[in-house]
């Protein structure tokens, strides 16, 4: 679940990262064991992910392993949140809230976003699911935030500056624009956030910026990364469910996340299946 809400002034507050959790190895352990239960999770909402299937299906298989597995849902109940999962279709970025009259269609995208707390430690991960037969610019879309991704994961370096990372998803977005010869629209008002005992943390993310500035990067501190890519403009508009962040043309968006550690020698990827 992204970081993004609470305005400029709460963005330019975390932005800063005034309290900065940071981890001992046993920690990182620990949220490595919550990490590999949301990405067994969302192997087993991709598994199920096809035409027919609506959200609320997924989110309750979502839960189910959650739970089985002695966790609680992160999202379920946050400020009020009503879904273990939020499930974004085609045009609509992050928090979706499931519906069971939500059924998927082929040639949908679907954005799963899935937090889990395990012995009070959280792991959150996102991906984005083609839907039966998705069109080759859908994919090409995907494929982009999904290389932002993991262009700044690389850049989660002990030494560097929060920013850092900022600027590599930016990059990131703009060479794969160029590849594909589409614009891509990067979501400026929802980004990635520090996570450990709580999900939301210090420091606030953005997903484009300069390098060099914010917060330095140490060992122990542990990151949400996570890039969303449109297909168009990247205006945003909420829906009146409080929730659902769309896009305001109307184009297609994607969203992709990981969890991330910051070690001596390199970031540790926390949200991968164990």
């Amino acid at each position: 679940m992204t970081g993004g809400r609470g305005g400029v002034r709460g963005i330019i507050a975390r932005w800063r990262g005034r309290d900065i959790e940071l981890k001992t190895p046993g920690e990182l352990e620990a949220m490595r064991a919550a990490g590999g239960l949301v990405a067994r999770t969302l192997a087993a909402v991709i598994k199920e992910t096809r035409p027919g299937v609506s959200t609320a299906d997924l989110d309750a298989v979502a839960e189910q392993t959650i739970r089985e597995a002695g966790a609680v849902p992160s999202f379920l109940g946050y400020h009020g949140y009503p879904a273990s999962i939020c499930a974004s279709v085609n045009e609509q970025i992050v928090h979706g809230i499931p519906n069971a009259a939500h059924v998927l269609a082929d040639g949908d995208l679907i954005s799963v976003d899935c937090g889990a707390i395990l012995e009070g430690w959280h792991g959150d991960a996102a991906v984005t699911i083609p839907v039966g037969s998705v069109s080759a610019a859908d994919l090409a879309l995907s494929a982009a935030c999904e290389a932002a991704l993991h262009a700044g994961i690389a850049a989660v370096q002990a030494g560097g500056r929060l920013s850092d990372i900022s600027h590599a998803v930016q990059r990131a977005c703009e060479a794969a624009g160029e590849q594909d010869g589409v614009e891509y629209g990067i979501v400026a008002e929802y980004g990635g956030h520090g996570i450990g005992t709580s999900m939301h943390m210090d420091p606030f993310l953005p997903n484009f910026g300069e390098p060099g500035q914010g917060p330095r990067l140490v060992p122990g501190m542990a990151l949400a990364v996570e890039p969303m890519l449109t297909a168009g403009d990247p205006e945003t508009r909420e829906l009146e469910d409080g929730w659902t962040v769309v896009t305001a043309d109307g184009s297609r968006a994607v969203h992709w996340e990981h969890s991330v550690a910051i070690m001596e020698d390199g970031p540790r990827i926390l949200t991968l299946p164990l």
